[in-house]
């Protein structure tokens, strides 16, 4: 297969998987946590990089402002996440995972791998571990090329 070919086959899997992705969602076995999985998504990058502003949530994930604002509130409302102060600027707020919110992303995190190991329940373990090696190497190309691609245009614009 030519590198083109293989490329277009891998572009037309990672489709497939989206698809697929968005199906499975509904079978993650997490019951109800007071808010849409869209905003429950949140909880990740908070619980890994700390308290943030949504504007700098909303870039993070790349959403729209306006819509991360209106996810946040459902967080807060659920009691998954709390608005606290920012040292910077006492006039802005952040978001922060409350313990509930801690939680939450653990059962996500249990049913996400209950998921995939009956996803994967007849693979050999070292095809399992190649594939995650292979699959993190992907995503560390693709963040490289998002980060030198963001770096050039924001050059650009300067």
């Amino acid at each position: 297969m030519t590198e083109q070919g293989a490329a277009g086959r891998l572009a037309g899997e990672l489709v497939r998987f989206t698809r697929l992705g968005a199906r499975a969602k509904g079978m993650l076995n997490v019951g109800d946590l007071g808010a849409e999985f869209s905003a429950l998504m949140l909880l990740f990058p908070l619980r890994h990089m700390g308290p943030m502003r949504v504007t700098d949530l909303a870039e993070v994930k790349q959403a729209d402002p306006s819509t991360v604002s209106r996810q946040a509130a459902q967080l807060v409302k659920a009691g998954l996440a709390r608005r606290e102060a920012d040292p910077a600027d006492g006039r802005a707020s952040r978001l922060a995972v409350t313990e509930a919110g801690l939680a939450a992303c653990a059962r996500m995190a249990d049913a996400r791998h209950a998921l995939l190991s009956r996803a994967l329940a007849d693979w050999p373990p070292e095809r399992v571990e190649q594939f995650a090696a292979l699959f993190a190497d992907f995503n560390s190309s693709v963040e490289a090329l998002l980060r030198s691609d963001s770096a050039a245009t924001s050059r650009e614009n300067a």
